[in-house]
């Protein structure tokens, strides 16, 4: 099942589901319970939906079969080009993004090695001296446990919605991600109880302002105004249920103004979402509907092939099963 969060003709967030049968077309599945008798308070808003547990989506996928059985349900007749889209979790209650990539880490770094390189007199040797001394090289730690940070909940957009460039910022990137949704509270997991613990997956972008990150990392701190800014974070276009997808296996593209600029695949990570729950879960209490990014596949962003955004661009980003996430970035 593929929910969505979207926002009607008079402003309303309301909570739907694509159309398993017709593309282009969305339930709305408040209205659709409310036709059909079922309760529609599990179904106030995705975050309502995912409390609720297995009752809650039960009542979901009721009227999901009934839109599929009967076609002329005015309900299940939404045109996706009628309504703006939203994230499906507009305000997530926690975000935390991971590097579950060791391919992106290692090409990150040696883009830095060769940047830094190339500000020497000699930069072939400059670059042969930082390889022999082993700088910027992953550390050790990263194979030890799955790190992350806890990004801005409240900056989050959706699909077709723009990026507003941050002003103090030159060097906009993209980062091509996918996430886990929570379904119920989680503490002290193993990664064998972790894995149950996946309501669906959607599709992350992670904007990045690179020149801004690249100062405040040597305070060897964690990101902050390098990703917090309004807009910065981008999920959808939906949410597909941990049922309908194979997490292990989905091709991740990424192009820019219809040009392809990269393509990985998800079971290329290091870590799995089941380690990086359980890690997180340790004497800490994780919550229905918290998310949890995989970091950027390998070769995934512009830091990466030595390229930037424009102003003006439209970033695409497909992940196989979910869908494509688009977004244009906006220079004010």
């Amino acid at each position: 099942m593929r929910l969505i969060t979207y926002e009607d003709s008079s402003r309303n967030l309301v909570l739907g589901a694509l159309h398993p049968q017709q593309a282009g077309t969305i339930i709305d599945l408040r209205a659709g319970a409310a036709a059909l008798g079922l309760p529609s308070e599990v179904l106030e808003s995705m975050l309502t939906l995912i409390e609720s547990g297995p009752a809650g989506l039960e009542v979901a996928r009721e009227i999901e079969a009934a839109a599929a059985a009967k076609a002329d349900q005015p309900w299940a007749q939404v045109a996706a080009g009628s309504i703006k889209w939203k994230s499906p979790l507009p305000v997530p209650p926690q975000f935390r993004d991971c590097l579950m990539f060791e391919e992106h880490l290692q090409n990150s770094w040696n883009m830095l090695r060769k940047t830094l390189a190339e500000k020497e007199p000699d930069p072939a040797a400059a670059l042969a001296d930082f390889e022999a001394r082993g700088v910027y090289t992953i550390p050790k730690v990263w194979y030890d446990i799955p790190v992350y940070y806890k990004a801005n909940r409240f900056s989050f957009i959706g699909h077709d919605e723009d990026v507003i460039w941050p002003r103090y910022s030159n060097k906009l990137d993209f980062e091509l991600e996918y996430a886990c949704v929570l379904n119920s509270y989680v503490k002290d997991a193993t990664v064998e109880e972790a894995a149950s613990k996946i309501f669906g997956y959607t599709i992350f972008n992670d904007i990045s302002a690179r020149d801004t990150q690249s100062v405040e990392m040597q305070a060897q701190l964690g990101p902050s105004k390098g990703k917090d800014f309004d807009t910065g974070n981008i999920m959808g276009p939906c949410i597909v249920t941990a049922d309908a997808v194979d997490p292990d296996d989905m091709t991740m593209i990424a192009w820019v103004n219809g040009e392809e600029w990269c393509r990985g695949n998800s079971g290329s990570a290091y870590w799995t979402f089941a380690q990086v729950i359980s890690h997180a879960s340790q004497c800490e209490t994780l919550v229905p509907g918290e998310c949890i990014g995989s970091g950027t596949v390998g070769g995934g962003c512009g830091l990466e092939l030595g390229r930037f955004l424009q102003p003006g661009d439209v970033v695409e980003l497909e992940v196989q099963g979910i869908g494509v996430l688009r977004n244009r970035m906006v220079k004010k």
